[in-house]
C-alpha cells in the first residue's frame, strides 16, 4: 500500500491530535478511447486516501475522542483547506494534512 511507502520515507510524518494525512487521488490523464489529456484540462478530484491518522482530539475534561477515520479509507475532500505537505522524495504526490472535521465524507 502507498501508506507504508510515504511513512517509510526519510522523514516520517505522524499527525497529532485529530489531524489526518491524506494523499489526493490523481484523475485519469487518458480517456477510455486512449486519448491523452493535457494537465490543464484535467480537474483535481475531490477524493483522497488516508495515509496516517492522529490519536484523536482531547476534550477540556481530558477525555480522548476516538477517530472515525482509519488508514486506507477513501474520503471526500473540500475544495479548499488543509495544508499541503511536500516531501523531498515524493515530489509528484499531492499530500494534505487536514483536521478530521474538515473531511466531508468517507467513501465506500
Amino acid at each position: 500500500m502507498q501508506a507504508s511507502r510515504i511513512l517509510s520515507s526519510s522523514r516520517k510524518i505522524i499527525p497529532l491530535f485529530d489531524r489526518v494525512l491524506i494523499e489526493r487521488i490523481k484523475p485519469q490523464a487518458k480517456t477510455a478511447s486512449g486519448i491523452f489529456l493535457p494537465e490543464k484540462a484535467v480537474e483535481k478530484l475531490p477524493e483522497g486516501v488516508v495515509l496516517a491518522v492522529g490519536p484523536g482530539k482531547v476534550t477540556s475534561e481530558g477525555k480522548a475522542l476516538p477517530m472515525s477515520i482509519k488508514v486506507g479509507d477513501r474520503v471526500l475532500l473540500p475544495s479548499y483547506g488543509g495544508n499541503t505537505v511536500k516531501i523531498e522524495s515524493e515530489k509528484d504526490r499531492d499530500i494534505l494534512l487536514l483536521h478530521e472535521n474538515e473531511i466531508l465524507a468517507k467513501l465506500d
